[in-house]
């Protein structure tokens, strides 16, 4: 019970995270950059309390595939976040959860995993769903809706390339992976940040930098704190279910909180494209990887 609570909690915080990005005042690169160094700062005290050693002769064997996956964590967040500020909340989180659509379409010729008829069923419903929401976008001449979920279906790609080079991670304890991939993704996007953005933190207006800490301590550290706490000792059909409680409550802060409207279509098309990676994942090994 306690590590379904745990799980629980960190889906409702990963689920904030759109609430808590749209009130920082900086690009989407420089929020990426400022939630993966604080991220990684307090895990990394976590781990000294816990008082656990980092196995720099793992991290050194996994050092070109840590590099890689970084990178894929960049860009996931720097996507994603750049969503948030287009579209609403819901129609970004859907867009995102693309991201098992493009596992599954990737597996056979990645990790070698034959694509069964009821994945591909599900591929199929989950496009049918992203063309409902897409759809009416296009109908609606929504420009800002139809790029904002365009940049969430490339966080979504980053995401799930992030998760099959997880999965050539050997040895490497799930919070000690999480602080390196943190810390390599902060040193990796500083020279990105500085050559096209600029570092503007020092010009950030004061009632960001409450968010900015949210963001850092809260959605990423205590976020990935609990998620692997929880995950620990749970079956991989219980982490599976337990997934959509971040899309629900990310939909429920659009809707109840901003006030964002979405339409019977729009309904129909998210849940279709829930369900379907929802199915796929069901009586099948769950990918354990490193979420937002």
């Amino acid at each position: 019970m306690k590590s379904n609570i745990q799980f629980i909690l960190s889906m409702v915080i990963f689920a904030t995270i759109g609430l808590v990005v749209r009130n920082i005042d900086l690009s989407s690169s420089e929020r990426a950059l400022l939630s993966s160094f604080i991220g990684c700062l307090f895990l990394t005290i976590v781990l000294l309390i816990m008082k656990k050693k980092i196995a720099w002769q793992l991290v050194k064997a996994n050092a070109v595939i840590l590099i890689f996956s970084s990178i894929a964590l960049g860009g996931n967040w720097i996507f994603l976040y750049q969503s948030y500020d287009y579209t609403t909340i819901a129609n970004a989180t859907l867009g995102y959860y693309f991201a098992p659509v493009f596992v599954m379409l990737l597996s056979p010729y990645v990790l070698k995993e034959p694509l069964s008829c009821k994945k591909i069923v599900c591929v199929l419903v989950a496009i049918t769903g992203l063309v409902c929401i897409v759809g009416e976008g296009l109908s609606a001449s929504k420009t800002d809706d139809l790029l904002g979920l365009f940049y969430g279906l490339i966080g979504a790609a980053f995401y799930a390339i992030l998760l099959l080079l997880n999965k050539f991670i050997q040895d490497i304890e799930k919070l000690e992976l999480t602080i390196i991939q943190l810390g390599t993704t902060a040193v990796l996007l500083l020279p990105y940040v500085l050559l096209t953005s600029g570092f503007d933190i020092v010009k950030v207006s004061g009632s960001s930098i409450p968010f900015i800490l949210m963001l850092g301590i809260f959605n990423t550290g205590i976020g990935f704190w609990l998620f692997f706490s929880g995950m620990e000792k749970l079956k991989g059909q219980s982490i599976a279910m337990l997934s959509y409680v971040d899309p629900f409550v990310a939909i429920l802060i659009s809707a109840f909180i901003l006030q964002e409207h979405m339409t019977t279509l729009q309904i129909l098309g998210g849940m279709l494209l829930l369900a379907s990676t929802f199915v796929s994942e069901i009586k099948t090994k769950s990918l354990k990887f490193i979420k937002h």
